[in-house]
């Protein structure tokens, strides 16, 4: 292991002796809902909070909505529907003292919503047991969001100049597809040579993301009700337990996808999901009755490379081919809708500069060395990377994200900020006093 110098010294012990610090920021906007409800959103005290941060530490965040950045809706990767009102997003450039490399630091304020899944916690508490700090958007990404803060913080509060720019941003509209947020800041410059997005990545450094293709599938047929002569389940009934039954077959045609080198060490590389079923809602305010439709969601990964038009041709033909073999069950091929848009795989070379140096700085703080990995499920990151700047994933741990209870580990919150930190000063370089 290669030896800190001086200066990693004082970074990590700067952050050691702030941590609670760290944890007070995640707390701050643990407790400020930003639920994306698409397509609405709650993200604006979130965002004020955050350009507040920037401003006590010397910098001149702007706010805007993403419909504000010129030329998006005429973009191509631009999803409409959405409705940006009192939702805009952060953004701030601290200009280096001399040419150097420039580092972007990239995050999505907004959460899931809480749901109907009960807590067993208030899920904009941030209440704290034991290693675990307890609320909606904590490991998903409060937490990163709040690392890239607390980095601000240690600069000026350490008075580092850096050769290079480092731009700060907190979007909005990140989840359920959204990723118009992430393009808009984009188009509205806030450009660096590489990007670091806080996800939580369990303290790995990824420079993948898997894609994900999700389809709504409702089933109709005639109904005759519970008390039909001839006794057997409705047709839908049978449609469904017929798809779900032939499911196997489609997944084991999806793992004959040509698996990407970081993801080729898990388990199942490329999982599809049933998501939700339904027919309709629960209890004595329907009356008792056999479907006359039922709604599926499915929802399933791709790899880095595989384009929507593959996956789609794949799907149909597969789903085809099982309405017309089961011609007595299915009269027609279920209607197929899409709720969110296509969102690729992606990934750049593990020999990039900003992977290598990533995997040094958090080796050198760290004291071990991280894995480089993709990561599990989709994210902004193909945006960067489709429009031309090298980003990877790197944050905290936790769980239960986008379930009841979620939660972020406090000393991968240390962990994670430590090599940030780092970072942040090996590619920007460190020059003096700010």
């Amino acid at each position: 292991m290669t030896s800190m110098t001086h200066l990693e010294r004082s970074l990590n012990a700067y952050v050691d002796t702030h941590t609670s610090r760290l944890v007070e920021i995640v707390r701050d906007l643990v407790r400020l809902p930003s639920e994306n409800k698409a397509p609405h959103g709650d993200e604006a005290s979130c965002q004020r909070y955050v350009a507040d941060l920037l401003r006590r530490c010397g910098w001149d965040p702007i706010l805007y909505t993403p419909d504000e950045a010129p030329g998006i809706r005429s973009h191509p990767l631009y999803w409409p529907g959405r409705d940006y009102r009192n939702r805009p997003n952060v953004g701030a450039r601290r200009a280096g003292k001399r040419h150097g490399r420039s580092l972007l630091l990239s995050g999505h304020i907004d959460t899931v919503p809480v749901g109907s899944h009960p807590w067993t916690r208030d899920p904009f508490g941030g209440e704290i047991e034991g290693n675990r700090l307890y609320g909606r958007g904590s490991n998903d990404m409060k937490g990163g969001i709040a690392t890239n803060m607390f980095v601000v913080e240690a600069l000026a509060d350490m008075r580092l100049g850096l050769a290079g720019d480092l731009v700060v941003e907190s979007v909005v509209d990140e989840e359920f597809g959204g990723v118009n947020g992430t393009l808009a800041g984009r188009l509205m410059g806030f450009h660096a040579d590489a990007a670091v997005i806080s996800e939580p990545s369990s303290l790995r450094i990824c420079p993948a993301q898997r894609g994900g293709r999700t389809v709504d599938l409702t089933f109709h047929a005639p109904n005759h009700g519970i008390l039909a002569q001839d006794g057997h389940d409705s047709r839908v009934v049978r449609q469904l337990t017929t798809f779900l039954a032939a499911l196997d077959d489609f997944k084991r045609a999806r793992r004959q996808a040509r698996i990407h080198p970081l993801y080729a060490a898990a388990a199942e590389p490329v999982p599809v999901h049933v998501t939700r079923i339904s027919t309709a809602p629960w209890g004595t305010s329907e009356p008792t009755n056999t479907p006359a439709s039922c709604r599926l969601q499915l929802f399933w990964h791709t790899m880095p490379g595989e384009d929507v038009e593959g996956i789609d041709r794949e799907f149909f033909e597969w789903l085809d081919a099982l309405v017309a073999a089961r011609g007595d069950t299915f009269t027609a091929r279920p209607q197929v809708d899409y709720p969110i848009r296509w969102l690729p795989g992606s990934a750049i070379d593990v020999s990039e500069p900003l992977v290598t140096e990533l995997e040094t700085a958090a080796t050198a703080s760290l004291g071990e060395q991280p894995r480089i990995e993709g990561i599990e499920g989709p994210c902004d990151m193909y945006v960067f990377h489709q429009l031309g700047m090298p980003a990877v994933l790197w944050g905290p741990s936790g769980g239960n994200t986008h379930n009841a209870d979620e939660y972020v580990e406090i000393d991968s919150l240390v962990r994670a900020a430590k090599a940030l930190l780092g970072l942040v000063c090996r590619w920007c370089e460190v020059i003096g006093s700010a």
